[in-house]
């Protein structure tokens, strides 16, 4: 069975945030760590996003943090990969850290079905990374699409397995 326990980001604007905002609506416990100053391209990493400031103002090192932290980084970023992201990446790989790239933006249905996948045996903490906002437009809302569906398809699925299970 499924059980995201904690979803955790860098609270950069985007996907970060989306992962963040998906938490909250749906009464997930949040964290991650942010930059020194809770620094982000918009300003500041607004309160509401709980999460603990990092002793250096770079990016890098609460991205190390954060894969650090989690049981599956997912990245949603596009092709060609902005540094931040293939940094993420090649981090992961190197770690020998669980992740998942999802790089179907605009296609939500196929992101949702690799990360559905990915999150079918998944019990732990769930870090969420990629694209910036002003990067890639419209990446906040389709992370949190892709993540609703991924999360409804696991709830129809185990719902349908146990009507089953019960009716026999």
């Amino acid at each position: 069975m499924t059980a995201i326990r904690k979803i955790i980001a860098g609270g950069q604007t985007g996907a970060d945030r989306a992962g963040l905002d998906f938490a909250l609506a749906n009464q997930i416990p949040i964290g991650g760590w942010c930059p020194k100053g809770r620094r982000a391209e918009d300003g500041i990493v607004p309160s509401r996003y709980q999460l603990k400031e990092h002793p250096a103002s770079a990016y890098q090192p609460r991205t190390i943090q954060n894969i650090n932290e989690s049981d599956l980084t997912v990245v949603f970023a596009r092709s060609p990969l902005s540094p931040g992201s293939r940094f993420t990446l090649k981090l992961c790989r190197h770690q020998g850290k669980k992740h998942v790239w999802l790089a179907g933006f605009p296609d939500a249905e196929a992101d949702a079905r690799c990360l559905r996948a990915a999150l079918s045996q998944f019990d732990g903490i769930l870090n969420i990374a990629g694209s910036r906002e002003s990067k890639c437009p419209g990446i906040h809302e389709y992370v949190l699409r892709v993540l609703r569906l991924a999360t409804a398809e696991m709830t129809s699925v185990s719902n349908q397995e146990s009507s089953r299970t019960e009716s026999k």
